[in-house]
């Protein structure tokens, strides 16, 4: 579960960086997503939320083969630490996430403390794709070392 864990939570973990935190047209974030599937991604889906003043909640919802796991973060967007929750317990996982405007954001991703991951989103003009870079400098659970793109649609 450890390496399902460390794999699928630190893709797509941009995303929430991207709103403005004010109830303006421009959160184009909130919502329900969808990772474009490839046979080294397997099947995930988000849905961020308003939270923590401005900040946002993500809910990953990931399922390998039989398994399916739900993995929570809150994020303030101000590149601070912020827990990565399985079943409601740490993970061991943090991603500090700063919300750069409303179509850009960055990330680093800690396992117990070691950055093994940085990642910069883009959300199109429109609102419905979401690209995200990700350079992972050490491999964490089934991670592979080096640079992944993934892109997700908006549903």
């Amino acid at each position: 579960m450890a390496n399902l864990r460390a794999r699928n939570v630190s893709w797509g973990i941009a995303i929430i960086a991207l709103g403005l935190g004010r109830p303006l047209p421009a959160q184009l974030e909130i919502g329900n997503w969808t990772r474009q599937q490839t046979p080294s991604m397997p099947s995930m889906t988000l849905t961020i939320q308003a939270c923590c003043g401005e900040g946002r909640r993500l809910t990953y919802h990931v399922v390998m083969k039989e398994m399916a796991a739900d993995l929570v973060v809150e994020s303030r967007l101000d590149g601070t630490d912020a827990p990565v929750l399985m079943a409601g317990k740490p993970s061991g996982e943090t991603m500090a996430i700063k919300r750069l405007d409303a179509h850009h954001a960055s990330a680093v991703l800690k396992m117990n403390g070691n950055v093994f991951a940085t990642s910069q989103a883009t959300l199109s003009a429109d609102g419905k794709t979401l690209t995200v870079l990700s350079d992972y400098s050490a491999q964490v659970g089934a991670n592979p070392v080096g640079k992944v793109t993934e892109t997700w649609v908006k549903q």
